[in-house]
């Protein structure tokens, strides 16, 4: 058999989508790495507590956290059928001064989860870090369009003017919401901490003499060396951390990529338009049969991957739900997906986001040739208001304008021709000396949008920059 990886199924997550620092949280050296930091950090604080663990035996360990021998642990599992002890014996052969005492007290699961909780809070600084980088961008894109005046959809039909600037606040407002779950997310994740096998500690109890207050310095000093805030461990547990906390994390990921979501297709709807365009590189291809194309694939991407981390919500609350009692092994397999590719794919469409932002190109004049399209249907209460000002009897001048009104949508609809609406109106006796051309500035159309979205920079963008100052530059590399 062909050892080639080219041979073998790899995850398009890692070869495609996902960025570096991602990958580098969920790979394997960085997961048995923290294990080894977790058994560590839990011979170091039997150490200082006077549980018979020696200096040299936690120095050994301390020697070895990151040189881990992955074939030697793949021939431990295929023998032990289970990974945890597979590592300590790995472990133990590297270090042999420390094999007496790896793992002493413990369970899988006071390895496995307090790891878990460890990776997850870092993916979530991750993710908080590039939404707050797709919010900078979106800001300084609605602040160099504050005042450019687009046509507003409802129903995908053409409503009230708004701006460019202002639509753009309207994406970066729903990351920021995702922003704040996410924060939430991480800022209060709990550590398992030292529970042993069903969660009750009988085993650290015994370790310590029965001695209830030892057994809660050692949980408490495990908890220091593992960088965990004091006070942020889960006040009770069966043999793992309770699965409704990964359907929240799961869930507040999957906001975020609906968040996403709506912004890439909303970019995909203005680029068939004509009026915004992601970025095409010189040498890109849209289609293989059609040279023409410069499709939007980038936001496509970004919609796809969204989709799939909006899918596993639901999935997380199935696996929460069926933890029969203290725990079920059926958790596992499936965890090792959901929540890894989850953090991956969001990523990958962050990335993208991020990407398209900063390379995003507007057409003002194929902006204004749509809005003036409509526009003069919408000013036509205006133009009424002011055909009346000049003596004009309401009644008469609101019939004129429907009359020609529905002309107008005539010539458009069944004809294919220029909405000749304001030329029917100036050469209409009725209408002498209302400056048409005044009454449908689009700048009178849009309200307090360009003040909107200073007021929305100033405040929401803002507090997003100062919170992650430092950490809002760096290019994005798209593999593909």
């Amino acid at each position: 058999m062909n050892d080639s990886p080219h041979h073998g199924y790899r995850s398009p997550l890692e070869e495609r989508n996902a960025s570096r620092e991602m990958r580098a949280l969920f790979s394997a050296q960085r997961k048995f790495g923290t294990w080894r930091r977790v058994w560590h950090a839990l011979a170091t604080a039997e150490h200082e507590l006077g549980l018979p663990v020696t200096a040299a035996q936690v120095a050994a360990i301390g020697a070895h956290l990151d040189d881990i021998d992955f074939d030697a642990a793949a021939r431990h599992e295929r023998a032990l059928r289970h990974d945890v002890m597979a590592h300590v014996h790995t472990l133990g052969d590297a270090a042999p001064e420390a094999r007496p005492i790896i793992h002493l007290g413990a369970t899988s699961q006071d390895v496995v989860c307090n790891a878990d909780a460890i990776l997850m809070r870092e993916a979530l600084d991750l993710v908080a870090v590039k939404l707050a980088r797709a919010i900078d961008r979106l800001g300084r894109f609605a602040t160099t369009h504050r005042a450019l005046p687009c046509l507003g959809f409802t129903h995908y039909q053409p409503a009230q003017p708004v701006t460019v600037g202002k639509r753009a606040c309207l994406w970066a407002y729903d990351l920021s919401i995702a922003l704040d779950d996410i924060e939430h997310r991480r800022d209060t994740l709990r550590l398992r901490g030292l529970r042993g096998a069903t969660g009750t500690q009988a085993s650290f109890l015994q370790l310590c003499g029965n001695d209830p207050a030892k057994v809660d310095a050692l949980e408490r000093r495990f908890a220091q060396l593992v960088g965990w805030p004091e006070g942020r461990l889960h006040p009770v547990c069966g043999q793992t951390y309770t699965r409704v906390v990964d359907a929240q994390v799961l869930s507040s990921l999957a906001a975020a990529a609906a968040a996403i979501h709506k912004c890439a297709t909303d970019i995909r709807l203005l680029a068939n338009l004509k009026e915004l365009e992601e970025p095409f590189e010189k040498d890109q291809i849209g289609s293989s049969a059609m040279p023409y194309k410069r499709n939007p694939m980038r936001c496509e991407r970004a919609c796809g991957l969204a989709r799939f981390v909006m899918s596993m919500p639901q999935n997380a609350l199935d696996t929460a739900a069926v933890q029969w009692l203290e725990r079920s092994l059926d958790d596992s397999s499936n965890r090792r997906l959901s929540i890894a590719e989850s953090f991956l794919a969001l990523d990958g469409a962050l990335d993208l986001v991020c990407n398209v932002v900063d390379g995003l190109v507007v057409y003002p004049h194929q902006v204004r040739a749509r809005l003036m399209a409509e526009l003069p249907f919408m000013a036509t209460e205006a133009i009424l208001m002011a055909a009346v000002e000049r003596g004009a009897d309401r009644q008469d001048a609101h019939e004129r304008i429907r009359v020609h009104s529905v002309a107008a949508a005539a010539q458009v609809k069944e004809h294919g021709r220029p909405n000749d609406l304001l030329e029917r109106l100036a050469s209409d006796p009725l209408f002498a000396g209302v400056d048409l051309g005044g009454i449908t500035d689009p700048a009178r159309f849009v309200g307090r949008a360009p003040e909107q979205v200073d007021a929305f920079v100033a405040c929401t963008v803002t507090a997003v920059r100062q919170r992650y100052a430092g950490r809002l530059e760096g290019a994005v590399e798209l593999r593909v």
